[in-house]
């Protein structure tokens, strides 16, 4: 199951994101999202597990769970939408 995990604190990156979910089972990637130019984290990443169970108690024991500071939103990822892409200037 993916799972989407938002308002992470900037800080945060893959192996803390990993080291978050680890204790409610088999994490196969944690990925967060960073800003290409700048490489910060866009605030945001998303978690894959394969075990449904173990994802959704992941998801409620961690949704707005505070981290630094900062109440995490962790839910089921939603399919991405395909939107046209901005042009770069």
């Amino acid at each position: 199951m993916k799972i989407y995990v938002g308002n992470l604190p900037y800080a945060i990156r893959d192996k803390a994101l990993n080291d978050l979910f680890a204790p409610y089972g088999e994490v196969t990637s944690a990925n967060v999202i960073i800003e290409r130019d700048t490489n910060r984290s866009k605030g945001f990443g998303f978690v894959e597990m394969p075990s449904k169970e173990e994802a959704e108690k992941a998801i409620a024991e961690l949704n707005n769970k505070e981290i630094n500071g900062r109440a995490i939103k962790v839910n089921e990822a939603r399919p991405r939408e395909d939107k046209p892409r901005r042009p770069r200037y």
